[in-house]
């Protein structure tokens, strides 16, 4: 049997992606088709809620449309979306997203300005992702209709509002703006499948005509080695038979990074927004410590006749305030909710930078210092699809559905992703040239630093 001539798996593999790749290009109207729907179904779902009284004890998910529809986007869209991005890259920005979908589609019409320097600042990830993730918490977004319409509507209104000005027929929006921007293009880092650009394919083409391919997300397709930009639309697929779709060894982006790819931007993000604020977040609300907190304050208050921000009369799209409910936020919640989930981030992301700085020192090495804080990606996606789920969990449980092996699966993704990131870790740590014992050091620094983004949900989910 003559073996050479049998093709190994992997071979075989990247073929097949490649033609589904070239597939997406050839039917790019379905895609489209496929966008308009789901356009009509995120706009239904956003805006009728927030007109329809809210739901009474009675109202069950498939008989009341904002139970269903906080089910929809809360229990299934946010964390499958994000697990989405791990798996297969940023396939939902591409081919799924209706706000990057309809911010492409009016700039069609616009007024076609060239992009300002002020959009292009790289910070806007970060302080869209913060803006966004601490306003939802004040106005309770997962909660209340009228403030997911607010939240999710304000970002649609802003993507067309964008696309009507800048770029022609480009997703200036997704590209800059966009709150969860940062967020996708760190996970998808880690996705086992992307569009590869082969240079030496693209420059043997030559000056054959070739028709040109309109990169919405404005990426450099000449030279794109990244994952975090590439919507994954498949448009570019075949281009000058030198792009095409590939599988690679998860996470493999993240472990071949070098200190020029590093953005200190993205860092901040990880660290401070993915990991920091995410978990203020979704902690306050079940943390013994905020409630006592919040008690002492208002002790305080009172024994002064200091009554002010114990006032309570706010509008609803400031503070959460639906007296029908019970549900009322008064002007010390705010204030206890902002300064939780401040200190929350800086406690966590100052400890993670603290043991990065020492990491990076053992290896003699200061640049090693962002390197290394890419290896929390892992867990840093683990820790936001934790915190979104618990919504789903939740929800099905006022349904009578009961999850019996919840305790175990929250281990089980918590030791995996914190098992991912070390191992990225010692990857990098591996590639210094520093003596065995450092980078052992290096390593365990590295480890003492991933408790911030493990020993809150532990606490939050198995002590609390």
């Amino acid at each position: 049997m003559n073996t050479c001539a049998m093709p190994t798996a992997a071979a075989s593999a990247r073929p097949r992606l490649a033609r589904v790749g070239e597939l997406m290009r050839r039917h790019r109207g379905w895609i489209v088709g496929v966008q308009w729907a789901i356009l009509a179904a995120y706009l239904f779902l956003v805006v009728t809620p927030a007109f329809l009284p809210l739901p009474d004890s009675d109202a069950r998910l498939w008989n009341n449309l904002t139970l269903f529809a906080q089910f929809a986007f809360w229990g299934i869209w946010w964390p499958f979306v994000l697990v989405s991005m791990m798996l297969m890259g940023r396939v939902w920005c591409g081919v799924m997203c209706p706000e990057g979908f309809v911010s492409e589609q009016v700039s069609r019409f616009g007024l076609g300005r060239p992009v300002p320097r002020w959009i292009k600042w790289g910070g806007w990830p970060f302080v869209a992702f913060l803006g966004t993730t601490v306003y939802g918490q004040l106005v309770s977004v997962y909660e209340y209709p009228k403030a997911a319409l607010l939240v999710l509507g304000g970002s649609t209104v802003a993507a067309i509002a964008v696309g009507l000005v800048y770029g022609r027929g480009k997703r200036v929006w997704c590209r800059h703006l966009c709150p969860v921007n940062g967020v996708f293009g760190l996970l998808s880092r880690l996705a086992p499948v992307h569009f590869r650009t082969d240079r030496a394919a693209w420059e043997s083409y030559g000056a054959k005509k070739v028709i040109p391919i309109n990169c919405a997300p404005l990426v450099d397709i000449r030279r794109m080695e990244s994952a975090a930009d590439c919507h994954m639309c498949g448009r570019c697929a075949g281009h000058r038979d030198a792009v095409s779709l590939a599988a690679r060894v998860p996470g493999s982006e993240v472990a071949q990074l070098d200190a020029q790819d590093a953005d200190r931007w993205e860092v901040r993000l990880l660290v401070f927004g993915i990991i920091g604020t995410a978990i203020g977040a979704f902690q306050w609300s079940a943390s013994p410590w905020f409630v006592r907190a919040k008690l002492a304050a208002a002790e305080w208050l009172v024994e002064r006749d200091a009554f002010a921000l114990l006032g309570d009369d706010i509008p609803w799209w400031l503070l959460t305030h639906y007296p029908e409910t019970n549900d009322v936020f008064t002007w010390l919640d705010g204030i206890m909710i902002l300064a939780y989930i401040g200190v929350t981030a800086l406690v966590l992301g100052g400890w993670i930078t603290l043991w990065l700085r020492i990491a990076a020192g053992l290896l003699g090495d200061t640049a090693a210092r962002l390197r290394l804080a890419y290896a929390l990606i892992p867990l840093g996606g683990a820790g936001v699809f934790l915190g979104l789920s618990g919504l789903t969990v939740t929800l099905l449980a006022a349904e009578g559905v009961i999850l019996t092996a919840l305790p175990e699966a929250r281990a089980t993704l918590l030791v995996a992703a914190t098992l991912a990131s070390l191992g990225l870790a010692a990857i990098h740590v591996r590639r210094t040239t520093a003596p065995t014992l450092r980078r052992i050091g290096a390593l365990l620094a590295f480890g003492a630093g991933t408790a911030a983004a493990v020993v809150p949900w532990v606490l939050m989910y198995y002590v609390w």
